[in-house]
Order: C-alpha cells, then structure tokens, then sequence
C-alpha cells in the first residue's frame, strides 16, 4: 500500500453511488478523514480538517447529477464520479474508528449494522500495474463512470489510444506492444522525479539538504501560482500516494499533517539497506499529535518488508526516546545499536530504501523552518 504509515489506524472502503444512491457517512471524533473520487482529485475533508471540525459528523455524498431532495443535518458532498475513496484515519486508534458508520440515506432512520473487515494479516496489492495491464485498469474507470468526469484534454489523450467510453478498448498487437513499452518508460521515469527531482521546488530547503516535499506549490491539486497544472508534481505524488487533500498540502497550523521526504544521505548517494546511518530531530518536534519517520521500498513504495511489520520510530509506540540534550536520534541499519534499539529501524542488504517524516497537527516553527530535520548521516 503506498507510503500508509505505521502509526495511525486505517479504515477504507469505496462509495459506490451508483448503485447505492445517495451515502451517509458518520465520521469518528478525532479523525483526519478525507475522500477523492476515482481519478484521485479532492472530493472532501472529514473530521478535524473538515467542517465537523474533529467533533465526528455526518455527511451526506450526493450521485452526480442528482436533482432529489436533499435533508437537513449533514454536511452535503457531490464528487463527480459515483465511486469515491474514503480514508478514515482515527487518532483515538481501533475503537474510535469502529464508531465510523456507512450507509444508505434509504436506511437513515434504520441503519444495518455496520460491518467491518480487519485486512491486517492480509496481502493485497495497491500498487497499479508497470506494463499494458496499466491501461485496461485506466479503461475500467472510463467505462464505469459518467463521460463528463474527463475534461476534453484528458479525454482526448485517451481517445487516442483507443479508450473511448461505450466503446471496447481493443488494441492490436502493434498497439499493445507501444503501450506496454510506454507504461513500463513512464515507470522509470517518475521513479526518477520522485527521487531525483531537478525541479529545485520539490526541495525543502536551500543548499545541499536532499529533503523533498510532495507537494511543491503547496497545492492539494498540484497547480502553480498562476494556475498552471503542475504535471511532475501530479506524476511524483500520486506514484508515492494514494491520495490528496488541502489538509495534508497546506496544512493550517496545529491540523493536518505535513510531510518530507529523502532516498539519499547527506554525500547525495542513495541510501543502502546494508549500510548504518542516522537521523537528527533536534529538540522541539513541530507536532501537535504525534511524529513519525517511516522507512518504505523505493520499488513498490509501501513499508519495508522486514521481520518487523512497524518499520518506523514515532511518538506514540513509546520508541523515539531522545538524548540528553533533547534531541532525538534515529537509527537506520540491518542491526540494532546497542541501548538504542527503541530508536532503530531494521533495513535490508542489497535493497535500497527511502525515509519519510510525518508531523501530525504540524506547528509554526515547521512553516518558518525555524525546526529542520538533520540531513540521513552514515554511521
């Protein structure tokens, strides 16, 4: 699953509108919630970066081009596709997100009772496809949604290729041939920008910090300040994520969350899973709820497969245990430092690796970089 972290508890499901018709969903308290429609632009915000304001709501999502009366007492939301990706992401743990409930507006005075699947010992596979498959995945959602969701540009681009809505998408070989080379080139070639950008925007900070941020104007849908799309940034965040919203790329102080990430150390080589290195927080983490440095597979872009299922040192498992002048030092390596185990995260020889910090409720001395992290030193 991309870039999911190790600290808060997930929940996931998708809307299906079409048939469901209109869908209340009751967030839980202390969530950082939020839903993008089935081409991965911002639908909403939920929870405390929404208009419930983390106090749990209810909000009423609408099939697109619906015309029927609309209830009072929800929050109302019109995505323009009938499927939707809903995050929930409750702060309160398992508990509080087994409060969350989903259902029809047809059974609001009677909801069923709410099922939950735990996919936590499963294995599933959220990573889209590196050769011609990729398209048939691309002419599923076309075929499944209203043609209108498309702008003409985008829709032209797929046209082209031979996905038009209602009609059945069959290339020739020759065809086929192009397009798989071209989805397996396209695969390098965002691995490249999220790695190694030479767009000095997508850098955190001046000089030689390989720091990097995955939205570099700041904008949930990737524009510049004049308006124009900003088409690596689109490309670099969604190969790493699974999803966008205002509160994770411009987040108000003290909500949110906020993000940077590397696949280098300090001298610009990448980092290696064979080798030690180390990270330093200086004292006074810009984090109102919680931090956490999380380590992932620069192939699949999910959590580093170890024999720890929590490759990461955070604020809340009791781990992240700072030094005597308050900064806190994080261990990277194949083996445990001796004493500062709760610090270490376990890598793997002969496989790379890429970082990522988290700040939950990030506060102002991380907006005025008046906090930085450390640059990823070799031990």
């Amino acid at each position: 699953m991309l870039t999911a972290n190790t600290e808060t508890t997930y929940g996931m499901t998708f809307l299906a509108l079409d048939q469901d018709g209109p869908t209340v969903i009751e967030v839980p308290g202390d969530s950082l919630c939020f839903v993008n429609d089935l081409w991965q632009r911002y639908v909403t915000d939920m929870g405390i970066a929404g208009p419930d304001r983390g106090k749990g709501g209810k909000y009423l999502f609408l099939p697109p081009g619906h015309e029927g009366d609309v209830p009072d007492g929800y929050h109302v939301v019109r995505p323009a596709t009938y499927g939707s990706w809903v995050l929930l992401r409750a702060l309160g743990g398992e508990q509080s997100l087994l409060t969350a409930r989903i259902y029809p507006l047809s059974a609001a005075a009677d909801p069923p009772e709410q099922r939950f699947v735990n996919w936590a010992e499963a294995d599933f596979n959220t990573v889209h496809a590196n050769d011609f498959s990729f398209y048939e995945e691309i002419d599923t959602l076309v075929q499944q949604e209203p043609p209108e969701v498309l702008d003409p540009e985008r829709a032209g681009l797929l046209a082209a290729i031979g996905i038009v809505p209602g009609r059945p998408f069959r290339p020739d070989d020759r065809m086929r041939s192009i397009l798989d080379t071209a989805a397996r080139t396209a695969s390098g070639i965002v691995r490249s920008l999220a790695f190694k950008p030479r767009d000095p925007s997508f850098y955190l900070y001046p000089g030689r910090s390989s720091w990097k941020t995955p939205w570099p104007s700041h904008s949930h849908a990737f524009l510049s300040p004049e308006g124009a799309r900003l088409l690596d940034a689109r490309a670099v965040f969604h190969y790493v994520g699974a999803g966008t919203s205002p509160a994770m790329a411009a987040a108000p102080v003290g909500a949110g969350s906020q993000y940077a990430y590397t696949a280098e150390d300090s001298t610009g080589a990448w980092l290696d899973g064979a080798r030690h290195y180390t990270l330093t927080l200086p004292r006074g983490i810009p984090a109102k709820n919680f931090w956490a440095v999380n380590v992932y597979d620069p192939q699949t872009r999910s959590l580093l497969r170890t024999d720890d299922p929590y490759p990461s040192v955070n604020s809340l498992s009791g781990g992240g245990r700072p030094e005597d002048d308050g900064d806190t030092v994080v261990h990277f390596g194949p083996t445990a430092p001796e004493g500062r185990e709760g610090n270490w995260v376990r890598t793997v020889p002969g496989k790379g690796w890429f970082v990522m910090l988290r700040l939950y409720g990030p506060l102002e001395s991380w907006y005025d970089q008046s906090w930085r992290p450390g640059e990823i030193e070799p031990a």
